[in-house]
């Protein structure tokens, strides 16, 4: 039995129907079944991405920065058509926002050419290559930009840790996705300011115990902090992650930034929270019972 099948008896068992658009799969194509190597696994209702299984995987961190760029949105009233993922890796961040925002053309950028084809083929699969490109590439080189292009929403997880400060791993992927190899935040926010569109948003999620990254990254590229929002892991623990939304500073009268009750992922007991659990229902993913222990 197959990943997918397994996971479609699963659903079928919980007695959930996934929401949104049904992908027309692999349609005979040998490429778009996942090799030994691959896992092909739900993303957001009924849509699947392409993972390694000794790779960088999609984690909280891409759930919950696809989540809060369509929350902001919403939040201006906006109604984004182009949209830009910096440094999109195997797509994860980029498909669930184009998930939730079905109407948007979206643009990846992605400097690992193993990861960028991980993505194209998780395009294919859920059938949306008329509006999802992956552009292989450095995203602070500007050629990448088409000349006129400009986007109304951009998001972006950029890695956090100094090359050095840590012990990398060496398996696929992985290294970049937590360390610095090529952009630190300052290059997601300069590229961010280069190519939003009047009023466009850049959502980005980063790590809370470095808070003052962001803002010096913002200032530096003409940006302003328009809203923060921490992440709880658990009731009772320090924050772990930040989710913002940037905004140009030409464009907003400087002011503090809105800052957001905290979103607190698990109960002390280990369980989700109910907000947590909203949120994923939001974002497509099945309700789940979990049992501490």
């Amino acid at each position: 039995m197959t990943d997918r099948q397994r996971e479609r008896r699963r659903r079928v068992r919980a007695g959930w129907d996934p929401p949104g658009p049904t992908p027309p799969g692999a349609c005979g194509a040998p490429d778009l079944e996942p090799t030994a190597e691959e896992t092909l696994d739900c993303v957001c209702g009924r849509w699947r991405i392409f993972q390694r299984r000794d790779g960088h995987r999609f984690s909280t961190d891409d759930f919950l920065c696809a989540w809060y760029a369509a929350d902001r949105v919403a939040a201006h009233g906006h109604d984004p058509r182009t949209y830009l993922d910096l440094g999109t890796g195997i797509g994860s961040v980029a498909l669930m926002t184009s998930w939730l925002l079905p109407a948007v053309h979206t643009v990846g950028i992605e400097a690992q050419a193993v990861s960028a084809a991980l993505a194209r083929r998780s395009i294919r699969f859920n059938g949306i290559v008329d509006r999802f490109e992956v552009r292989e590439g450095d995203l602070r080189d500007e050629s990448l930009i088409r000349p006129g292009e400009a986007f109304d929403l951009v998001t972006g997880s950029p890695p956090y840790l100094p090359l050095g400060s840590g012990v990398e791993s060496g398996r696929t992927q992985r290294a970049p996705a937590r360390f610095v190899h090529r952009g630190d935040v300052t290059g997601y926010a300069a590229t961010a300011a280069r190519v939003l569109a009047p009023g466009g948003l850049f959502a980005l999620v980063y790590a809370a115990y470095r808070p003052d990254d962001v803002p010096a990254a913002a200032d530096a590229a003409g940006l302003v902090i328009l809203s923060r929002r921490t992440v709880v892991p658990r009731q009772g623990k320090d924050p772990l992650l930040d989710l913002l939304c940037l905004g140009r500073a030409d464009e907003h009268t400087p002011s503090p930034a809105e800052v957001e009750p905290p979103l607190t992922v698990r109960d002390r007991q280990g369980g989700w929270t109910h907000e947590y659990q909203q949120v994923r229902a939001s974002m497509g993913f099945p309700h789940r019972v979990h049992h501490p222990g």
